[in-house]
């Protein structure tokens, strides 16, 4: 795979925590974190994410995480606006996971090829690496839209600047699409009702006032990628059972 632009390596991981948790947790990082710009401009403290994700018709993409390929790509496409309109900003992602670490690479969509980001992405005229990765990416390997993902993120960012990240994200839910923007009604499932999704992204190692929160709290990682929970809820042939899953 070629170098695309804007690049961020990063380790990311993920814990499935209830309603308590989430609230003990939230408030015992007050000390260290902050909430970042964006959560911070919304009424709700909360922001909109949207995400379409690709895959091939026999879900080459879904079985290589499933399988637990240490060296694979995810390629989606990211809104943070539930309609499409003169404000909107979609973000092209590649995100490639090496080993243990994850790498991603973005880039926003040029106003002006905003209505091609669909079915069959065209991205002719753009200079940047990441949409010609990305289309060639789509058109070798023939992946198509498959599932939409969306929730309300809560972030908060290191008051030490040192890159540590922490996000809480609510209500995921996900329906089969083709669109960003579906033109239908959709019928939306929720992944884990009354749970929240805790992500904790660093560069470095943690620092000790994180590793013994988690370990305080009782934290264990899980398998929770959205994309293959959207993608076993709305295809219950790719339903896999509790214990089967173990590569998060």
């Amino acid at each position: 795979m070629s170098t695309p632009s804007r690049s961020v390596q990063r380790f990311e991981l993920k814990y499935n925590i209830n309603i308590f948790q989430y609230y003990a947790i939230r408030n015992q990082i007050m000390s260290h974190m902050r909430k970042d710009r964006f959560t911070l401009i919304e009424p709700t403290q909360r922001y909109f994410v949207r995400s379409l994700y690709y895959d091939t018709r026999d879900y080459a993409s879904f079985h290589e995480k499933m399988g637990g390929d240490t060296n694979r790509v995810k390629y989606r496409i990211r809104t943070y606006g539930p309609v499409l309109d003169d404000s909107t900003k979609i973000r092209v992602e590649l995100k490639v996971k090496r080993g243990n670490a994850m790498e991603k690479y973005s880039e926003f969509l040029p106003a002006e090829k905003i209505q091609n980001y669909g079915f069959d992405p065209d991205f002719h005229g753009c200079q940047s690496p990441v949409f010609q990765e990305y289309e060639r990416g789509v058109r070798l390997r023939n992946l198509q839209p498959m599932i939409l993902v969306e929730y309300q993120r809560e972030a908060f960012e290191d008051r030490a600047q040192n890159g540590l990240r922490i996000t809480f994200d609510h209500d995921v839910r996900s329906c089969s699409s083709h669109e960003l923007f579906p033109s239908q009604p959709k019928f939306y499932r929720t992944h884990n009702p009354h749970r929240v999704v805790l992500e904790i992204k660093h560069w470095e190692s943690p620092p000790r006032w994180l590793s013994n929160l988690v370990r305080d709290h009782g934290l264990k990682l899980v398998a929770n990628s959205k994309f293959t929970q959207g993608l076993q809820a709305a295809r219950h042939e790719l339903y896999h059972p509790d214990g089967v899953v173990w590569i998060r």
